[in-house]
């Protein structure tokens, strides 16, 4: 999938920076700035690999997994395989972004975004691949999740102290 393709015929407008691979968040702050909230992407998923969920969240918070679950509503929350990640985001680890959500047509994974994240004017994030970060506005965010037909559950993601 061509995302900024994607993202121009649906009218969002984004700003892209390239720069080189980073797989991690502490690689990502040693880049030049770039604007907007950064984030963090989790790909997750229940005890039975029944239901999967990326969680978006700012990047240098520590999410506490067994709190999210129970707002989540699941047994247990562990960590999507590189399988799984391809097959619903078309992404590979160190590239996950809420953007992958244009491979998700079978509406598999479900959305949880932290309110901070949520709120923030402007978001970065992975154009899916993490040799580039685009930013999009709030506005340009919602218009995203329509057009892929996603909802966000925005709650206040527990930060594991």
């Amino acid at each position: 999938m061509d995302i900024e393709a994607f993202l121009i015929r649906n009218g969002i407008a984004f700003q892209r920076f390239d720069h080189p691979a980073v797989f991690t968040c502490e690689e990502s702050e040693k880049l030049p700035p770039i604007p907007g909230f950064h984030t963090k992407n989790l790909f997750l998923r229940d005890e039975k690999a029944k239901r999967f969920f990326l969680v978006v969240v700012g990047h240098s918070k520590n999410v506490d997994l067994k709190e999210l679950k129970k707002i989540i509503g699941v047994q247990k929350l562990s960590f999507g395989s590189p399988e799984y990640l391809l097959q619903h985001l078309g992404v590979t680890p160190g590239s996950v972004t809420l953007l992958g959500l244009v491979n998700d047509a079978a509406h598999a994974v479900e959305v949880i975004i932290d309110a901070t994240a949520w709120n923030a004017p402007y978001i970065a994030c992975h154009p899916l691949v993490n040799t580039a970060t685009v930013v999009i506005s709030h506005e340009g965010l919602g218009k995203f999740l329509a057009a892929t037909g996603h909802e966000a559950r925005v709650v206040e993601v527990p930060e594991r102290v």
